[in-house]
């Protein structure tokens, strides 16, 4: 069995139903995280549509979150989840801007993580910020069936 995450006519992903119940569990965390409409709608006869205007906004203010954290923990525990967003925003004909998202970090980072050499924060590599979590995408984007 599968189900279906649809953009009007055309099927954006066609994942497993425990894949596609995990994933839709995430949707409600990261929802309430961001205090923002994720632009997936329910799933209703297998069948999900996707609102490509409210993903574009959730897809962004998930990259901000990402980019502003330095916690490694947290950012384990969404990496997953915020590449097969990637992925799903992809196929939805969503085009990020990476070097603004990645500009936009002036705000001072919310979660870090103490080192336990130095106790001070570990702070995320500048630049270089998105390059994993667009290969895990890449990666991601290969084998999510359509």
């Amino acid at each position: 069995m599968s189900q279906y995450f649809d953009l009007g006519d055309e099927t954006l992903w066609n994942p497993s139903n425990g894949a596609s119940r995990l994933f839709r569990r995430h949707v409600a965390v990261f929802e309430a995280e961001l205090e923002l409409p994720s632009g997936i709608g329910p799933m209703e006869n297998d069948e999900c549509q996707i609102d490509p205007v409210a993903l574009e906004a959730f897809v962004n203010a998930l990259l901000a979150q990402h980019r502003r954290t330095a916690h490694a923990i947290i950012l384990a525990l969404s990496e997953g989840f915020t590449a097969t967003v990637l992925v799903l925003a992809e196929r939805a004909g969503i085009r990020l801007n990476w070097a603004r998202i990645g500009a936009a970090s002036a705000a001072p980072f919310e979660d870090v993580q103490a080192s336990a050499g130095t106790g001070w924060p570990h702070a995320s590599d500048g630049g270089a910020w998105g390059v994993g979590l667009r290969e895990k995408a890449r990666e991601l984007g290969g084998r999510m069936p359509r």
